[in-house]
């Protein structure tokens, strides 16, 4: 199937625009942006017992999630890095804890290393640069969050939360069959549950 020039042309607009909107949000936000979303997933979001969380390491200007990571770990979750495994495949995530050896990953971005253990998640925290009340997300284009919901999604129940400041949401994020919508998104200003009745 061709792809549709339109809807590539809008998403990488918007793309422009959110990398802007985000790198505002992070500089109003200031220190503490973390913990305050931390305390928001904390009071809405109730993971399964023993759950296994992955979360991210966050990019220049990306909501930093490791004071949620580390509040998880201390709550008996075992915690994940993702892994880029190339174009086109599903991301990987091995298992990290606080202090672990990191190495160079996809963009520079530390990962762990390749003899840390496969883990597969049930929670995933989702870097994001805008999001939509309907839960849909513009990432940077790669499409491995998609991929890797889908596949998830296919073997079992999933909850994947959106990490983002308050400043990256926008009214509508362009979509396609095969964008994976998220269950919640987590800002340092609420919770947002993905299909909650007003």
């Amino acid at each position: 199937m061709p792809p549709d020039t339109a809807m590539t042309d809008a998403k990488r607009t918007l793309r422009a625009v959110a990398r802007t909107a985000q790198r505002a949000a992070h500089a109003a936000a200031g220190r503490g942006a973390g913990e305050r979303l931390g305390e928001n997933f904390r009071r809405a979001i109730t993971p399964a017992a023993n759950a296994v969380a992955s979360g991210y390491w966050p990019m220049e200007g990306e909501m930093d999630p490791r004071a949620l990571m580390a509040d998880l770990a201390a709550r008996g979750h075992p915690l994940g890095l993702p892994v880029v495994q190339g174009r086109g495949k599903p991301l990987l995530f091995r298992a990290w804890r606080k202090g672990d050896a990191m190495v160079p990953g996809s963009l520079g971005i530390p990962a762990p290393g390749p003899d840390a253990a496969v883990l597969t998640p049930s929670l995933l925290l989702v870097p994001l640069l805008a999001f939509d009340r309907e839960g849909f997300r513009l990432g940077h284009g790669a499409g491995y969050y998609d991929m890797t919901l889908a596949g998830l999604r296919a073997a079992g129940p999933v909850l994947a939360v959106g990490i983002a400041y308050a400043g990256q949401e926008v009214a509508r994020v362009p979509r396609e069959a095969h964008d994976q919508p998220l269950d919640w998104v987590v800002t340092e200003g609420e919770a947002i549950r993905i299909g909650a009745k007003a």
